[in-house]
């Protein structure tokens, strides 16, 4: 043994537990960590989906889609016929409003024709005339008020006169319609003025 010699280690030591150590081959390399967002374990062999359930799928999807574009339809079609119901009554209302003035008159005229004592073919005409015009009225929607000796209603009666009540006479009675009131289609255009007997 040389001088030499005897400075030498008898074994080379590896740092660690070489039973920790993966054995490796020669020029193997490290297996590339997984793409994020993917499964860590292998997708190679995944089956995929069938062509029919896919189709079926989208089938289904689209079958619900149409279904809601045609019920969001049918809503937007009821609710534009009742806006235009509501439009053409409430027009329809203001011009019987405009009329009523007109009706005043021709209710005055009748009552001065009933006072005269000479009939006249004019005075036919006339009666002719204004009941053509509440007959074709009435069918349409439109209500007189104009009804004696019924209850006092504040909805459809104007009050402008009192009497007297009569013995044994229960709540108000209206004595005498002072000039018509009408309803159209169930509403007030305008209250009857009357005189109360209270």
């Amino acid at each position: 043994m040389s001088l030499f010699d005897e400075h030498l280690p008898e074994e080379e030591v590896v740092a660690g537990d070489p039973e920790l150590l993966p054995e490796e081959e020669p020029g193997a390399t490290a297996p590339a960590p997984p793409a994020r967002g993917q499964p860590h374990h292998s997708t190679a062999l995944a089956e995929e989906a069938d062509p029919r359930e896919v189709l079926a799928r989208e089938r289904d999807e689209y079958l619900l889609a149409l279904q809601r574009t045609q019920a969001d339809f049918e809503n937007y079609r009821k609710r534009i016929a009742r806006l235009q119901e509501e439009q053409s009554a409430r027009a329809s209302g203001q011009l019987v409003e405009k009329l009523l003035p007109v009706l005043d008159t021709l209710d005055l005229a009748e009552a001065h024709l009933n006072e005269s004592l000479e009939p006249s073919e004019d005075g036919k005409a006339l009666r002719a005339s204004r009941a053509m015009l509440m007959d074709t009225l009435n069918k349409e929607g439109l209500e007189r008020v104009d009804q004696a000796g019924v209850p006092f209603d504040p909805s459809v009666h104007d009050a402008v006169a009192h009497a007297e009540a009569e013995e044994g006479q229960d709540g108000a009675v209206v004595e005498e319609v002072l000039r018509a009131g009408y309803r159209w289609k169930g509403q007030v255009l305008r209250a009857a003025m009357v005189r109360v007997r209270d």
